[in-house]
């Protein structure tokens, strides 16, 4: 049998110097500090969706001039920082709004109750967060996707104020869906089912639910202070009077607070005397005004 060989050829092995590697994304200039930019200022700025707020405008580079950073009186004076500087926190007071253009509110309803309409008055542009004004009448209800023109005639710099109420989210995401179906054949009926997360009450809430998934988990009673509506469990017996003609009923209630790790429930709202929640009614009240 033949045999076939190769001879050996040395092979040197050796580590190849470093290249230097450039950068392909060099470091993004932030643009939106412009002197010429409106002044804005964020209400709640401590809570989940004010730092929303903050993220959403660095993402996209919103240029202002000056950021106004607004809070309780007991988170004033924190330090945020944003965009490689950092603010101060400052207390919410009637004369927060002086030299505003743009005021996000995300503070709750009475904060927005309180302040918006001055900070209006000031000339300042109000886009609130809260439910505060969306059913008030000259109020525009926007999702700027779907009914832009109803902010028609508000502008920057006129120092003419206005108030601009921002829908429920789940609102916003069922419209952004259904408008082109309604523009092309009007919607007379939606049939909606939510599934929503326990950072809709902010930030509070979210902590909460993660104390409640490991009490649950360890098998302890839940901690329910955010959640903490209770709600009705009844216990339907009839048993048949054989003295009289009608039955007699008894309901043993039971009031159990929400637990929200690992549990499904309507939603934390009153249910009003149509059998509907309050939450579901919103959905049907500013879809209505929105179209």
């Amino acid at each position: 049998m033949a045999s076939l060989s190769h001879p050996l050829k040395p092979r040197f092995l050796s580590t190849p110097k470093p290249k230097l590697q450039t950068n392909k994304c060099p470091t993004k200039v932030r643009m939106s500090f412009q002197e010429s930019g409106p002044s804005i200022a964020v209400v709640g700025v401590t809570g989940a969706v004010g730092q929303e707020f903050l993220s959403v405008l660095s993402d996209r580079d919103f240029p202002y001039r000056s950021l106004k950073l607004l809070a309780s009186k007991r988170s004033a004076r924190k330090s945020i920082s944003f965009q490689d500087r950092t603010f101060t926190v400052q207390e919410l007071t009637a004369d927060s709004f002086d030299d505003v253009d743009i005021a996000l509110f995300s503070a709750g309803g009475s904060i927005s109750k309180q302040f918006g309409p001055i900070a209006a008055d000031k000339g300042a542009i109000v886009v609130d967060n809260s439910s505060a004004f969306r059913m008030v009448d000259g109020v525009p209800l926007v999702i700027p996707e779907v009914n832009p023109e109803a902010m028609a005639g508000i502008k920057i710099g006129n120092k003419k104020g206005a108030l601009i109420a921002n829908p429920n989210c789940s609102t916003i995401i069922c419209l952004m869906a259904a408008t082109p179906l309604h523009r092309h054949a009007k919607v007379t009926r939606m049939v909606v089912s939510t599934y929503q997360a326990a950072s809709g009450a902010g930030a509070a809430a979210m902590h909460e639910l993660e104390l409640q998934t490991r009490e649950v988990l360890e098998g302890k009673p839940p901690t329910c202070n955010i959640f903490k509506q209770q709600v009705c469990i009844f216990l339907l017996h009839c048993t048949k009077c054989f003295s009289s003609r009608h039955a007699s009923y008894s309901f043993p209630l039971f009031l159990a607070r929400m637990q929200y790790a690992f549990n499904l429930f309507s939603h934390n709202a009153p249910v009003l005397e149509n059998g509907y929640n309050e939450e579901e009614m919103k959905m049907l009240n500013e879809t209505r005004k929105i179209w």
